[in-house]
């Protein structure tokens, strides 16, 4: 792979075709830079190549990173599955969660986010394959789950995310698409958080506003301890 700074480019030009090919703005589409177990280093060297918000995955590792780079103006995304026993660090330090999909999880955030910052922004995760092992909530529980969040002071309801399996199929990121659609204005929904480093180009066609992108930026995964 190229350098950080080259890959970042080359993704963007992919988000920028793929916008277009489905008759939407190249802007329409943010670009976070999924940055699980990479080096704060190699965060720092996208940041000089102009990418701003960043996805973590385990809280602890996300923790460490932030006290590392604490001088520099960055979003922080939380975008892995979220602990009850994790939430009061998660409603102090990032900016947006991916991941929820309990209501409890929710009102923990709500109750734990410092009165001095922003209501955090927030996304339900679905689990649009009904997959045993995934995290999320089925499609039929989403609205519900949209309008319990809806009246929680501390939290900004943004939207949707999902991760369809591997080699899903482009029906698979339509139907997706079509939820949050049917559910944007009456929530008044703004993020479909939708497409990785392999599948952004479906993601985008189906209507994705943001595209969680690690390897393609950042090279392999290396191997962390903790996972929580």
């Amino acid at each position: 792979m190229g350098s950080i700074a080259d890959n970042l480019q080359a993704v963007k030009s992919r988000i920028a075709v793929a916008a277009r090919a489905a008759g939407r703005e190249p802007g329409a589409v943010t670009l976070l830079a999924v940055s699980k177990t990479h080096a704060p280093a190699s965060i720092r060297e996208a940041y000089g190549a102009g990418q701003r918000a960043f996805g973590e995955n385990y809280v602890q590792e996300a923790l460490d990173k932030m006290a590392q780079l604490a001088g520099l103006p960055l979003e922080w995304h939380l975008v892995g599955p979220l602990q009850s026993n994790k939430t009061r660090a998660v409603a102090e330090r990032f900016d947006w969660v991916h991941t929820v999909d309990r209501e409890k999880v929710a009102r923990r955030l709500a109750e734990q986010r410092p009165a001095g910052r922003a209501p955090l922004n927030v996304l339900i995760q679905v689990n649009s394959s009904g997959e045993a092992s995934k995290s999320g909530v089925a499609p039929a529980d989403v609205a519900p789950l949209l309008a319990a969040i809806a009246a929680m002071k501390n939290l900004r309801l943004r939207g949707l995310m999902a991760i369809p399996e591997p080699g899903a199929p482009q029906s698979r990121f339509r139907e997706i698409g079509d939820l949050f659609r049917g559910l944007r204005s009456e929530f008044g929904l703004d993020t479909l958080s939708l497409g990785m480093s392999d599948d952004m180009e479906a993601a985008i066609a189906e209507g994705s506003t943001l595209v969680r992108i690690g390897t393609a930026i950042f090279g392999l995964r290396h191997k962390v301890k903790d996972a929580a």
